[in-house]
């Protein structure tokens, strides 16, 4: 740990600024009286180096929110293995180097928390990275983000670089992806409830079982934690960023129907996979800190639905 770094009058990279985190955190810095930098594709592809050596060098960020990644859920993964595996990779190291290069004072890379093993004791601790396998399903995302970690960790070893990662739970929120073919399990069933309640569908089918417990915070309380600990944490190990509250999947969608008033039935298609059986985070380092989330779900789900409704093209 160090002293406080202090945003204020400082030019602030946000990488993947038009994501859903990425978006959250401009929001949130919006009230931190710093030079927020947002290039497009256009302007830098970070895939590679050159682009991103050179944007680097021009506009010189002395902070990074590094939050650009290719993600998606199970079906995505198990589609296009190479791609999340390249192009995360890709990113985060152009990233990385070019901020060791050009002098960055401090980076922060989001990782994710699927970097755990499968197995791993609940509530997942930091220190049972690479502990044991990965869960199949996103194994070549999470590996991935496993070397973003590794390669913060290394920049500190060998450089004395001030790069720190965190480790998010499952997010959701305004901006989020509602492809029901690459989207993660919160969006997905909102939108299929949504599309059930708009078509007068009785029901609704689900993959797996629904019993799998799971973790959800707001986007914008973790652009909110990602700005607390880019000012207050600075160590060499990944700190977890949840809600500290967990449900299964099955509750998870009768939330759903009920913030969204619809009141079909839901089935469970139990030939398709269910994932990781638990997934809740230990954000007992976060808490220490004096950081705690602030959005509960079915408000968040509400502000969620409000966004797809305004937003979102078959709405």
């Amino acid at each position: 740990m160090t002293g406080v770094y202090d945003l204020s009058g400082k030019r602030v990279y946000v990488a993947g600024h038009r994501g859903m985190v990425g978006s959250a955190l401009v929001r949130r810095l919006a009230s931190e009286a710093c030079t927020v930098l947002t290039p497009t594709r256009a302007d830098v592809d970070l895939r590679r180096q050159a682009d991103v050596e050179r944007w680097m060098a021009a506009e010189k960020p002395q902070a990074v929110f590094l939050a650009a990644a290719k993600v998606g859920g199970i079906a995505a993964n198990d589609r296009y293995p190479a791609d999340f595996l390249y192009d995360n990779l890709m990113i985060e190291a152009n990233l990385i180097q070019a901020a060791q290069t050009v002098g960055v004072e401090k980076l922060l890379f989001l990782g994710s928390s699927c970097i755990y093993p499968r197995l791993a004791p609940q509530p997942l601790q930091e220190d049972c990275l690479l502990t044991g396998p990965l869960e199949p399903t996103n194994e070549w995302y999470a590996i991935a983000k496993i070397a973003g970690v590794k390669l913060c960790q290394a920049y500190r070893r060998q450089h004395g670089a001030d790069f720190i990662s965190a480790m998010p739970t499952n997010l959701y929120g305004p901006g989020d992806n509602y492809d029901l073919q690459g989207s993660h399990v919160l969006p997905a069933l909102l939108r299929k409830i949504h599309e059930a309640k708009r078509d007068g569908a009785g029901a609704v089918t689900l993959w797996g079982t629904g019993t799998p417990l799971r973790e959800f915070l707001h986007v914008d309380d973790l652009a909110d934690a990602c700005v607390f600990l880019m000012k207050t944490y600075s160590s060499d190990g990944p700190i977890n960023v949840g809600s500290g509250q967990e449900l299964s999947i099955r509750a998870l969608a009768e939330t759903i129907a009920d913030v969204l008033a619809w009141s079909g039935d839901l089935t469970f298609d139990t030939a398709k996979p269910d994932g990781t059986p638990r997934k809740l985070l230990d954000t007992t380092r976060l808490h220490d800190l004096g950081w705690d989330a602030k959005i509960g779900l079915r408000t968040g789900i509400a502000e969620a639905y409000g966004w797809f409704v305004e937003n979102h093209p078959d709405a």
